[in-house]
């Protein structure tokens, strides 16, 4: 292995920075991970523990909008739902804010990558334009705590947590054989969506050992978990298919009452299953490497995985001191999230350059940019995520997004900005090509200059 500080940044980090050295060593990176987590604690982020009453709220104001008998009743409803928007909005736009600001000024920069790898592993959107702004509480709440625990530990909080099971209409699941679908006249329905994720998306993968067969019965077995009207999980036993299921070959399940326990038993089992070893192992390769991974960096990931039942730290450590993953080739394209969040965090700003309106600044500076780059703000457009591929970033309307966003917002942001001739090395470190020195040396303003080293295929790539 050679171990390269700058690419180090650049490849496993959020990009090199000014106002921060890159990393000593090895053994350095995988210390700061192990160390608290300065940028949550510095730059906060709600759960939904601090979004359920005003969810619940609006859940109480769109009921009695509903039975409003009275014009007058059904505009105080109607404000009452307006009030929480708001709120909302002002959430989504300081989570957004916080998100950008915890890459921009974090010196374990590898920890915010790998919460977005997790988030985009474990992918949950909001089905409304309310619940789009939980996806990052979701995240803090499910993903966050457990990135540097064990897989297991963080799939049991992913599965039960109430985003990912209204996502999946988890919550809406009964099983046929259940007390709730046996009593009840309003027919209720099994609901296949989270166990067929669980297995295809979040463990074994499309080529595990599974079939159409291990879907029903996980899906059954996951009965009983669902969200309160609190937003709240909850196990409720009387939704829970009665009797024991298999799941790979193994029996669980068939207790009276049913139990979360059960289910929390498979979870264990699918989270430390061989074949999630090989899934997970070539997932981190292609998203921190390369689309096409050399097999014994994949391989390597994989055994440590297995022997270690899932101890992710151990996972990263196998990452990083495996020589395929200093290649000096190219690396992935960025993002447009990584390609923004590395180009702020290059120009070292600070919390006050960044505009605190989601309906103005915030808008016109990042989320259009990101939505035109082809990555809106917490919309994947599906539960596997955004892809991971380079050609599905690079096309000539996203491209020219990038070039837009590199020539125009760095200046809208900070109105003095560095000298390229400087900054050339700042973002890229040791690895400038001389055609790009040569360009910006002969930039006409200090905003052209900088646009071209943002907008540059080197800067482009991890």
């Amino acid at each position: 292995m050679v171990f390269d500080p700058e690419r180090a940044e650049i490849r496993f980090g959020c990009g090199l920075s000014p106002r921060i050295a890159p990393v000593a060593s090895l053994d350095a990176m995988l210390a700061r991970l192990a160390g608290p987590d300065d940028m949550a604690a510095r730059f906060p982020i709600d759960g939904l523990a601090a979004l359920g009453p005003e969810l619940d709220e609006f859940r109480k104001a769109r009921v009695a909008r509903r039975r409003a008998k009275t014009d007058a009743d059904r505009k105080a409803a109607k404000d009452r739902q307006r009030d929480v928007h708001r709120a909302f909005r002002r959430r989504a736009a300081q989570s957004l804010s916080h998100s950008i600001l915890r890459r921009v000024m974090a010196e374990d920069a590898m920890r915010e990558r790998l919460t977005a790898f997790w988030g985009d592993h474990f992918t949950a959107t909001g089905k409304n334009n309310l619940m789009k702004n939980v996806q990052v509480a979701y995240i803090e709440d499910a993903i966050r705590p457990h990135v540097t625990g064990r897989f297991a530990d963080m799939l049991k909080a992913v599965i039960t947590h109430p985003f990912m099971l209204g996502y999946l209409d988890q919550n809406n699941s009964v099983g046929p054989g259940s007390k709730l679908a046996t009593k009840s006249k309003k027919k209720r329905g099994l609901n296949e969506n989270l166990a067929r994720e669980l297995l295809e998306l979040h463990t074994v993968g499309k080529s595990g050992p599974y079939t159409q067969a291990d879907v029903r019965q996980l899906a059954e077995l996951l009965t009983g978990l669902t969200v309160t009207r609190e937003v709240n999980f909850a196990f409720q036993p009387g939704f829970a298919e009665p009797g024991p299921e298999t799941v790979l070959g193994k029996s669980y399940g068939g207790g009276k009452p049913a139990k979360l326990d059960e289910v929390l038993a498979v979870l264990d089992d699918l989270a430390t299953h061989p074949a999630t070893a090989d899934h997970l192992a070539r997932k981190l390769a292609v998203h921190f490497v390369t689309d096409a991974p050399d097999d014994g960096l994949v391989a390597h990931l994989a055994a440590r995985f297995r022997d270690t039942g899932g101890d992710l730290p151990a996972v990263y450590a196998a990452l990083l001191e495996h020589p395929a993953a200093w290649s000096g080739a190219p690396g992935n394209v960025k993002t447009p999230f990584d390609f923004i969040s590395s180009g702020l965090r290059a120009l070292a700003i600070v919390p006050e350059h960044l505009p605190t309106g989601r309906r103005t600044g915030m808008r016109d500076a990042l989320l259009t940019p990101m939505a035109l780059m082809g990555q809106p703000w917490g919309q994947a457009p599906g539960p596997d995520g955004w892809p991971e591929a380079d050609i599905a970033w690079i096309t000539p309307q996203r491209l020219a997004a990038r070039l837009q966003w590199a020539m125009t917002t760095p200046f809208s942001l900070i109105r003095l900005l560095p000298d390229p001739r400087e900054f050339v090395t700042t973002a890229l470190g040791g690895s400038v090509p001389e055609r790009l020195r040569f360009a910006v040396s002969a930039a006409e303003s200090r905003a052209e200059g900088v646009g071209l080293i943002l907008a540059s295929p080197a800067f482009q790539r991890m």
